[in-house]
């Protein structure tokens, strides 16, 4: 079985390629970094070709710049909504057997601050939102014409391979550089904000699983459990024995994009998936030194 992982560098592409190698499949790599193939993902003649060459059982579409903000408008565009429209294009004129997964986000979700369902309606609150939302409607296009397409809906997911533009990453590094007597500061907005921390290595397994059967196309993909930003500083610096208000400056300026941005995870459940790293187990895992 051969699976095409576009976005295979980052952090999802990662554990999923870890994942579909232990379960004995041939995994072939696409990112614009690392030593993963080289396809560029907005190139339908590059992306038609490597799909035509290989016909793989499956294709994995998680390349983005994870960042809601306007100044990467143009480069999700081209990788994220341009990017899906030329795999499902090539699925189907070369290789229509091939299932699909597009990754999704809970924040192109409209947000009252409930558990968001799948059926809830779209908003297209920032940048990044409008990519996946376009995208959405391409996969339900693409669908209607025959192709296996599936969306999963992410929400906050972390892991020791996130970069330190993303808060529980920060945390946790700074944490590690205090319990070695750094004495910095950390600068931080609003820490009552909730959302969900649940574990890469997990959020991939519920990948596979939706992919994994037929009747169920799009799902939210998260625990559904919700924590604060505060409740992780307090899990961080709990391991390494030191009170987090000492290294922690407020930022009374700053504004959220949301106050709780939690999923309701009940459909994908009934496929089987169900996390397994908790919130704690997951600040260990991230603060370790």
């Amino acid at each position: 079985m051969t699976a095409i992982i576009f976005g295979a560098n980052g952090q999802d592409g990662y554990y999923l390629t870890e994942l579909l190698q232990q379960l004995g499949h041939r995994v072939i790599g696409v990112s614009r970094s690392g030593e993963n193939q080289s396809t560029d993902i907005t190139l339908y003649s590059e992306v038609s070709n490597l799909i035509k060459g290989t016909s793989p059982d499956f294709i994995f579409h998680l390349a983005a710049n994870s960042t809601t903000r306007h100044e990467a408008l143009f480069e999700n565009h081209a990788t994220i909504s341009t990017g899906t429209l030329n795999i499902l294009e090539a699925v189907k004129n070369f290789s229509p057997k091939s299932k699909v997964f597009i990754s999704g986000s809970g924040l192109q979700f409209v947000n009252n601050d409930q558990p968001i369902k799948e059926d809830d309606p779209f908003e297209a609150r920032d940048a990044y939102s409008i990519c996946r939302i376009q995208s959405v409607y391409a996969a339900r296009y693409y669908r209607r014409l025959g192709l296996q397409v599936y969306v999963g809906y992410f929400f906050n997911h972390d892991s020791p391979r996130r970069t330190e533009r993303h808060m529980a990453k920060k945390i946790a590094e700074a944490a590690k550089r205090i319990a070695n007597g750094s004495g910095e500061k950390i600068q931080i907005g609003d820490i009552t904000v909730i959302k969900e921390w649940t574990y890469a290595g997990d959020v991939v397994k519920g990948i596979w699983a939706l992919a994994q059967q037929d009747n169920v196309f799009e799902s939210n993909i998260g625990s559904g459990l919700g924590y604060s930003i505060e409740e992780w500083l307090q899990a961080c610096f709990t391991i390494i024995g030191k009170e987090w208000r000492e290294y922690v400056d407020l930022r009374n300026d700053f504004k959220p994009e949301y106050r709780s941005l939690v999923c309701d995870p009940s459909l994908i459940q009934s496929l089987g998936w169900m996390p397994e790293v908790s919130f704690t187990q997951l600040a260990k895992m991230m603060t370790d030194q």
